[in-house]
């Protein structure tokens, strides 16, 4: 199958090449078999998408989120959940519990192609839409009122692509349409923006850093009524399983990617 996505959607495949190749290991620290068949059918060289740095760093991210996400589901077993800029992603497969409902938002590239890989699934929708507008939100709210439960939002490898006005944007969106929630998303280094050209895989992309925080904080600031519950570096996971990890979170500390959750 021909693969065409646009420059930030085809940082889509750094994710899926790791997780695939993870699969593959002796011990694999997660298990993602579909993954393994997107490679497989898209017939992609997963070499420069999947370096060292930035296998640890998706692996970590994984394992923490699906962590994170395990909880919620376990205190909200009929949780909506919405994946903003979904990619490739088949987290819901991992976490179903038999009654979530799921909501896979993405550009229409990124929609198309996953319409055509993964199978129509009870639970599970996919809805084409730009995140910096509300035009996917009514679907969602629908199901949260049939189901009178929680939302929570991921955004998952997508807001280092965004500019601060264009988060912001995405803020007020989520909040001027459900009137509480959860996000959990992933945070980089202002550093990388200026340093992108010496990442490991995106670097092999046309996908272009435009913002960084050196704190969730400065998330709350671009939306009135966004709180910050907690931020954990990637560090936390990674220096469990390497030396490189250990030594990475010793000697540079704040430039891990991390996992910020907010509500309002």
């Amino acid at each position: 199958m021909t693969v065409t996505l646009g420059d930030v959607q085809t940082t889509a495949l750094i994710p899926v090449a790791i997780k695939a190749n993870e699969t593959l290991r002796k011990n694999p620290r997660i298990r993602d078999d579909y993954s393994v068949e997107i490679i497989r059918h898209l017939k992609i060289d997963t070499r420069p998408y999947d370096k060292f740095m930035s296998h640890e760093g998706v692996i970590a991210r994984t394992v923490m989120l699906d962590r994170m996400m395990t909880d919620y589901i376990k205190k909200n077993p009929d949780l909506v959940v919405v994946n903003l800029g979904a990619g490739l992603d088949n987290r819901f497969a991992r976490l179903d519990n038999g009654k979530i409902s799921w909501f896979d938002i993405d550009l229409p590239d990124c929609i198309q192609l996953r319409k055509k890989i993964f199978p129509e699934r009870e639970r599970v929708f996919m809805i084409e839409g730009n995140i910096l507008e509300d035009s996917w939100c009514k679907k969602v709210k629908n199901e949260i009122e049939r189901k009178n439960t929680p939302v929570i939002f991921i955004a998952e490898g997508v807001f280092m692509y965004l500019s601060m006005d264009e988060i912001a944007k995405v803020l007020n969106i989520l909040k001027s349409n459900f009137p509480q929630g959860i996000l959990i998303a992933e945070q980089n280094n202002p550093l990388m923006v200026k340093n992108e050209k010496y990442h490991d895989t995106v670097k092999n992309t046309n996908a272009h850093f435009k913002s960084g925080t050196k704190s969730a904080e400065e998330i709350c600031q671009l939306c009135p009524g966004i709180t910050l519950v907690e931020e954990r570096s990637f560090n936390e996971e990674m220096k469990k399983h390497s030396i490189r990890g250990k030594l990475f979170a010793a000697l540079l500390p704040g430039m891990n990617d991390r996992w910020a959750t907010f509500k309002w």
